[in-house]
């Protein structure tokens, strides 16, 4: 890991969350993600399943981690599963976890090596009534791969047909969606690094660079941060580009007159920030293009506001595209007449906005959480409404990355230049 150790306290009060959810005599598994293969004898990054890292911070290949609260021997009531380190192997891959090592960044005492955990799991399960199993419930899963957990329930539901079986996923979704003050701790200091990758190409940027010359110097940034990377691939959109939501290929040109769409995040310790900002490639917007990107933040902070415990995000969603329809009629994008004869299945402002407001974020930057049930106090989430022109050949996106409170919010991004007029003199300097 190239991060400073993070309080095992974290993952003790993660796994307190868990157990306390689990049926009386119930055992609950989890394993890591498979190592996937690219091409040839190559394998991609390896990334920890999102659901074992958040109970035990553990990175490492072959990893499970088993809950027994009702065991009558204390000792295996919460036990980490290692792969054993092999010399051999880590003269070609890397050292590999020690208990000790391993007890110290997720605060499990027991540490049980996979090759002697056959025998010790079937006593435990056939002590047991109830077994907890985890698949990937997130709601935007789209690959059809099977992956490891998928294939460890097939295999323990054969072996043991006769036990009851339960859903890990359904709990860790709803908890996993409120962040404790350790989780967001950690997202801060991913969102402070964040902030220095955007100052830092603030001035940077200038007609001519290329997109991707733009992405080196946010990745530089992250790196010498201590951050493992990208929580995801950045976007780094001049011109007419940025109205493609996506855009990862990073190859274009950034030219006089433009503006760039920059939205990146680095990760930190395991969780993601998210940031967007629109800045002018010459370092000043043009007259319309501080209109439109007036209007854009006007409806980031209109929707800040809106996000507080109580409202739905479809709720919320339905204000702000109110609040867009006003703001689009000004802009002159839209008429009145537009509006009055929209298609209520379609908009007349999703012309121009059209993707959600906001989603969850922590260790998955699109992180699980319900979008029907009222938020929560403690939910993590991104503000990031759009203005995307075609006929302008524009597209602007401001986002944030907010902790919801008892009362409101907390803008964890509060300090990351947002006005344009703070962002063009920052550009002059």
């Amino acid at each position: 890991m190239k991060h400073l150790p993070l309080d095992a306290k974290l993952f003790t009060e993660n796994r307190k969350r868990f157990v306390k959810e689990l049926m009386p005599n119930s055992i609950a598994i989890f394993v890591s993600n498979d190592e996937v293969p690219t091409n040839g004898d190559a394998l991609y990054r390896y990334q920890q399943n999102s659901n074992l890292y958040w109970l035990t911070g553990i990175e490492q290949e072959d990893t499970m981690v088993i809950f027994f609260p009702d065991n009558h021997d204390e000792q295996y009531r919460e036990v980490l599963v290692l792969v054993r380190p092999v010399e051999a192997k880590e003269k070609w891959d890397g050292k590999r976890l020690k208990a000790k090592e391993a007890t110290a960044i997720c605060g499990i005492k027991t540490v049980v090596w996979a090759d002697s955990l056959d025998s010790l799991l079937q006593s435990w399960i056939h002590l047991a009534d109830h077994i907890y199993l985890d698949t990937n419930e997130n709601d935007r899963k789209s690959s059809a791969v099977q992956t490891r957990d998928y294939r460890f329930v097939q295999q323990i539901q054969q072996r043991y047909p006769l036990h009851k079986y339960e859903r890990s996923a359904k709990i860790l979704k709803s908890l996993r969606a409120v962040k404790t003050s350790y989780e967001t701790r950690v997202v801060e200091q991913a969102i402070a690094i964040t902030e220095k990758a955007f100052r830092r190409v603030l001035g940077f940027i200038q007609p001519g660079v290329m997109e991707y010359e733009i992405e080196a110097e946010v990745l530089h940034e992250f790196l010498t941060n201590r951050a493992r990377g990208e929580a995801y691939s950045s976007i780094i959109a001049s011109g007419d580009r940025a109205r493609t939501l996506h855009y990862i290929f990073n190859n274009g040109e950034c030219k006089e007159g433009e503006l760039v769409l920059m939205d990146f995040g680095a990760n930190y310790g395991g969780y993601s920030a998210d940031l967007t900002r629109t800045v002018p490639v010459n370092g000043a917007f043009t007259k319309r293009q501080k209109e439109v990107y007036a209007a854009c933040l006007h409806l980031h902070n209109f929707a800040k506001a809106l996000l507080k415990p109580g409202i739905t995000i479809v709720d919320y969603t339905e204000k702000v595209g109110v609040e867009a329809t006003k703001q689009f009629v000004k802009l002159g994008l839209l008429k009145k007449g537009d509006v009055k004869n929209e298609d209520k299945d379609n908009r007349a402002y999703r012309k121009y906005l059209y993707h959600g407001i906001s989603h969850h974020l922590g260790i998955d930057v699109h992180d699980l959480g319900t979008r029907t049930q009222p938020l929560e106090a403690g939910m993590l989430l991104t503000v990031e409404p759009g203005v995307y022109i075609e006929d302008e050949q524009t597209g602007i996106r401001l986002e944030n990355n907010v902790w919801l409170t008892k009362t409101g919010n907390i803008d964890l991004m509060k300090n990351i230049p947002i006005l344009a007029e703070d962002i063009e003199a920052l550009m002059k300097r």
